[in-house]
């Protein structure tokens, strides 16, 4: 548990299109321009997904990966960077890795690691314990931090195992991510049990799905973990869905809850500083 509260921003997921919401960000400079927007209210890091400008379906191409992270950087050198490593759509290892192999400037920080294979609700997300292996080893070959992603209790005790095979090693940062039809359900049981089972010197964030957003965003500020939040999780701002959000408003509301409870939101360095991270700035990943 830390006392600053990580603010893991999600702009844009794989599922959310024009049609859903207007406020979606698809291409470059709209992600860039929602990403600069969010990095003045006050953000931790950015999640990205990265979307085909013309069919808005999700992409793995490190190119528009790059465009992204080159134009948040001309705004935001400090801010911490993940990309999506998903396997909703992509089943191939050169393809799942591809943004891995930005180097330099461009090179993210971290990248997402789901722990499992699951179901959601109408797709699911392949995860093989060889494809997760293999990810986590070109992760640590190019000094680039591990996002661990647990929908369920198991994927904890599968980062245990991956600690052990030396394939990632401490400090670690998970989302626990609550509310998916075939995981661990967003109640207070489920939550505290993941948290307690987290390895030592663990960050977290909670994250739920659609409606049990704004309830487990609440739930982690109160008791001191991160929290994970933007319109990949849930495009409606409100419990009875009549109205559509914009990640402003998502991001406000954090700010809001946050201040309540007397938490400041974490700045970029202080993540770096406890994440191993290099100090941003022109240095990015994990530092040497």
């Amino acid at each position: 548990m830390t006392d600053n509260l990580i603010l893991n921003f999600t702009p844009t997921g794989m599922i959310p299109t024009k049609k859903m919401t207007p406020f979606v960000p698809i291409g470059v400079s709209e992600i860039v321009e929602d990403v600069h927007l969010a990095s003045e209210i006050g953000i931790t890091m950015v999640h990205l997904h990265a979307r085909d400008p013309i069919s808005e379906e999700p992409t793995y191409k490190k190119e528009i990966y790059a465009d992204i992270i080159k134009g948040i950087r001309k705004y935001a050198p400090s801010l911490v960077i993940c990309v999506s490593l998903s396997g909703r759509t992509f089943s191939k290892l050169e393809q799942r890795s591809d943004p891995l192999q930005l180097e330099g400037v461009l090179k993210p920080d971290m990248g997402s690691l789901t722990l499992s294979s699951l179901n959601f609700n109408n797709i699911s997300s392949t995860n093989s314990p060889k494809m997760i292996q293999e990810l986590a080893s070109i992760m640590k070959e190019k000094g680039i931090l591990p996002e661990l992603e647990a929908f369920d209790l198991g994927m904890i005790n599968y980062a245990k195992y991956l600690e052990k095979k030396d394939l990632i090693k401490a400090p670690f940062y998970f989302n626990l991510l609550l509310g998916n039809i075939a995981c661990a359900q967003a109640e207070l049981l489920h939550a505290g049990i993941m948290i307690k089972d987290l390895p030592a010197d663990s960050l977290w964030s909670l994250a739920g799905i659609g409606n049990t957003q704004l309830k487990m965003n609440s739930i982690s500020i109160a008791i001191g973990g991160g929290v994970r939040v933007g319109l990949e999780d849930n495009i409606w701002f409100d419990e009875s869905r009549t109205t559509l959000a914009t990640n402003a408003d998502l991001l406000k509301r954090i700010h809001t809850i946050a201040q309540a409870n007397s938490r400041e939101i974490m700045t970029p360095m202080e993540f770096r500083e406890k994440m191993n991270l290099a100090p941003g700035n022109g240095e990015y990943g994990l530092k040497a």
